[in-house]
């Protein structure tokens, strides 16, 4: 066999070899009798073009553990598509020129081409796109079937909306206050638009949470975090003088805190807020000020990083347990209206936002909560929020309990006046999915003036996209489309208008995994379903996962979907970034790694030779150029190399940086292991020995270490246990103690344990072996317990002082024996040779010491 192993050739024909055969279609339960079932997914990729090293990682991650769950007689579904619904296609229609669909597709010929290369156990017969029409086509029967059961419903809802493009913007399309793309001052406006009632599931998507046991804490800490549920009190503030018409019984407010009620400083309304609203009607002072708040943006993030503003609106409250006490009215930017009521009451010594305000408006600050080692009398707050324990003091009839026992005094004493109750709140809204952009999936409604808002006929489904639009004008191509939107009314018959908004892309991603189970058979879903382990970015920890768990229980509910739990991701790994060392040239500007040449120490432009500066080590992005192409590397190294370095440098979780000399040392790997493979299967067959070797005892310990390792995501772990496989096989190939049956029944289970990680040089190992079949349909080595057992002991052999190599031995040999074993030892021989051996010491268990002069 050739010495040198060529990763473009053996690769190429593994792929089609495996290709042909169909390896990797799931099987149906009917093919797959009596087999567990994997249904192993990477969150599908946008398609923007090209694959970049962070696909490499998480892609190989899923197809470790596919290839593992095969290697254990599951039947596993491991399926591809593409999330290609979205703003970035109408960019490209802008700025090239083209249709977004055309774009779309001819990036997700290329980026599967470029995913195919490495070798991935899919079932490409399953692939599809979001925008494909018979997929969105199913979307829209869904959410028809979610309006009538009542969990899609259509309301006024204020929003981020770019002046220049004409749309609707998400938060995360706001920077510094203006659109992403346009560079315009946002504003706030308020505009009908449909919803989904997620907060329906507010309690039951809580509760799921303790039960996704295989999900990391970070990401079940961040879902219940923005869920938000908080136990409080709902009550009213009675108005002193003045009061607005239809506040007869108080500014209702809701608050965590009725603990800290004596503190009181102010009331704070929120700019939105009807009272505010209304006020501003006739003083062009607070209409100003909610002006400057709308330009602000709608996220919780862009309120809470913005300056503290408020107005005193001139209206006056009482405290509902002193009304000696009366307490000013100011609407202020920091108060939302989608929580609680809108309206708060402020307590600014035990809530920083609230005394950042208070001190800028010179507002009072009034300490009710008292830290164990401070004194009553002394106790002040002047710049920090005291937001820890004590006792309640200054306070009433609440001073000396602790701060529970105050909030349900309190709570207590405000329902018995009549005031308000005991009440849940919580952080999660419902979910806002129009869009005013035309690649997306087109709301299946139909505008009458007479009958309102009607659903599209099913047997009239897929409401397809238009392709003749035009991205001239700003805005929504859909709305101003000079034929798409003009219908009948399927009620009346009159003359009525198509919804133009488009679903936001979010609801696209929220049940793929569903559809990737099957088109339509209810049954198959339910024995694929749940996903047994989700792979992808922490990003997604929040929105994507929340919204499909939602998805998956509305579905459920409404017949479509049996998952009687809800949860769609048993399992859950969310995985680093792949990083590099960022370059500028003598310009300033970002340089991209292959321009870089290293000599030395020092950073070169292979152009022009000159000097180049080193940057920090960062995820790789276009913006900064210090991204490597996988075709780059695959071409010069095989997707194998690409693999096992990824996997090979970090723990899964955390960042790994790609280096050139990583990559180049996993290349060398490479070679190494075939030329292991290579003389080995030269060698031929050879008798068995009869009693186990220690280097089959090894074999079957390590097997069953990388096994575990797998199973617990410690791919690292596991490729440096093949490294030292392969070094123990290397240092049998010349040891007169291990026979050549012992090396080759080790290296047949070494190629099942490298295959999950290099599958196509496994393939290529496993053939010079003259193994039947793929090593990617066969078994993973079954571990023999009594191979296993701690029955020797591995001692290390120093000569004079330094360590020259180990001898496997039984635990019960005798230190005479170990001795004469130890000098036998062909690691030794070098550095024992022609010398007298002076003393030979054996510390049982422990080590072997050899004195030589």
């Amino acid at each position: 066999m050739s010495s040198r192993y060529d990763p473009q050739a053996a690769e190429a024909k593994w792929r089609e070899a495996w290709d042909k055969a169909d390896i990797f279609r799931a099987k149906s339960p009917a093919e797959a009798p009596g087999k567990p079932k994997s249904y192993v997914l990477e969150m599908f990729p946008y398609p923007s073009g090209r694959i970049h090293m962070g696909h490499v990682r998480n892609y190989a991650m899923g197809d470790v553990v596919a290839r593992h769950r095969r290697a254990h007689g599951h039947n596993v579904l491991h399926p591809m598509g593409w999330d290609a619904f979205g703003l970035p296609a109408e960019n490209a229609a802008i700025e090239r020129g083209v249709h977004p669909g055309e774009w779309t597709y001819k990036n997700i010929d290329s980026m599967r081409a470029q995913l195919q290369k490495l070798g991935l156990t899919l079932d490409w017969s399953r692939e599809f796109a979001t925008c494909d029409e018979d997929y969105y086509g199913e979307q829209q029967r869904i959410f028809l079937t979610l309006l009538k059961a009542g969990l899609a419903y259509r309301k006024a809802s204020k929003v981020n909306w770019d002046p220049v493009d004409n749309t609707v913007l998400a938060n995360e399309q706001v920077i510094d206050g203006k659109g992403w793309r346009s560079g315009a001052e946002v504003e706030q406006r308020e505009l009908t638009q449909w919803f989904l009632k997620i907060t329906h599931y507010a309690d039951e998507l809580l509760d799921g949470i303790d039960t996704l046991e295989n999900w990391p804490e970070k990401v079940r800490i961040m879902q219940a975090n923005w869920i938000g549920r908080s136990e409080g009190l709902q009550m009213r503030f009675p108005f002193e003088g003045d009061v607005p018409a239809g506040y007869e019984d108080g500014i209702e407010i809701f608050t965590t805190r009725p603990d800290t009620l004596f503190g009181a400083s102010f009331i704070a309304l929120s700019p939105d807020h009807p009272l505010t609203v209304e006020l501003a009607a006739s003083n062009s002072e607070i209409q100003d000020f909610r002006n400057a708040c709308a330009r602000i943006g709608t996220s919780e993030e862009a309120i809470e990083k913005a300056e503290k503003i408020g107005l005193d609106t001139g209206l006056r409250v009482s405290h509902p347990f002193d009304p000696s006490i009366k307490l000013p009215v100011w609407t202020a930017n920091f108060v939302l209206m989608g929580y609680g009521t809108g309206a708060i009451f402020a307590c600014p010594a035990h809530d920083q936002r609230d005394l950042d305000f208070a001190r800028k408006y010179d507002l009072p600050v009034r300490p009710v909560v008292l830290p164990s080692e401070a004194d009553a009398g002394t106790f002040t707050v002047d710049t920090e929020a005291y937001v820890g324990p004590g006792k309640i003091f200054n306070s009433s009839f609440l001073d000396g309990l602790d701060i529970d026992a105050a909030k349900t005094e309190a709570v207590s004493k405000i329902e018995a006046m009549g005031l308000g109750e005991g009440k849940v709140n919580y952080r999660l809204r419902d979910w806002g999915v129009s869009r005013q952009r035309y690649w997306g999936c087109p709301i299946p409604i139909i505008h009458c003036a007479g009958c309102g808002a009607v659903p599209v006929p099913e047997q009239d489904l897929p409401v397809t996209l238009p392709k003749d639009v035009s991205f001239e004008k700003p805005g929504n191509p859909l709305a101003h489309h000079p034929s798409w939107r003009h219908v009948d009314c399927p009620k009346c018959g009159a003359k009525a208008e198509r919804e133009t908004d488009t679903l936001d892309t979010f609801v696209d991603s929220s049940w793929y995994y569903i559809r990737f189970a099957s088109e339509s058979d209810r049954e198959e879903r339910g024995y694929w379903l749940p996903v047994d382990q989700y792979v992808g970015g922490v990003e997604h920890a929040v929105l994507h996962l929340l919204y499909s768990r939602f998805i998956a229980r509305a579905m459920r509910d409404v017949g479509e979907l049996d998952l009687p739990s809800g949860e769609p991701f048993s399992g859950l790994f969310t995985q680093g970034m792949v990083t590099h060392e960022t370059y500028k040239g003598p310009d300033g500007k970002w340089v991209e790694p292959s321009e870089v040449e290293r000599q030395g120490d020092t950073l070169i432009l292979k152009s022009s030779g000159e000097a180049v500066t080193a940057g920090p080590i960062e995820k790789m992005s276009k913006s900064k150029r210090n991204v490597i192409d996988p075709d780059e590397i695959i071409s010069t190294f095989g997707a194998d190399t690409a693999r096992w370095f990824v996997l090979s440098d970090s723990p899964p979780e955390r960042d790994v940086e790609w280096t050139q000399s990583g990559a180049e040392g996993a290349a060398r790997y490479v070679q190494r292991v075939w030329a292991l493979f290579a003389k080995l299967g030269d060698a031929g067959e050879a008798p068995a020995s009869e009693k186990p070797t220690p280097l089959v005892k090894y074999s079957h310990r390590t097997a069953a270490a990388i096994d575990k390792a797998i199973r617990e995501f410690r791919f690292n772990a596991a490729i440096a246990a093949c490294h030292d496989w392969v070094n123990t096989l290397k240092k049998a190939e010349t040891s007169s103690e291990e026979s050549l049956a012992s090396q080759r029944a080790s290296a047949r289970m070494l190629a099942v344990c490298l295959m999950p990680f290099m599958p196509h040089l496994a393939e290529e190992c496993w053939d010079a072996l003259g193994e039947d079949g793929f090593v990617s349909e066969a078994a993973w080595p079954e571990s023999d317990p009594a191979l296993m057992a701690e029955n020797t002991m591995t001692l290390p052999i120093q000569v004079n002082g330094k360590r020259r190599g180990e001898i496997e031995v039984e635990n019960s040999t005798p230190s005479q024996d170990i001795e004469k074993i130890a000098l036998a030892s062909p690691d030794i021989s070098d550095f024992i040779a022609g010398k007298e051996i002076k003393k030979v010491i054996v510390v049982p268990g422990r080590i072997v010491n050899i004195v030589a002069a």
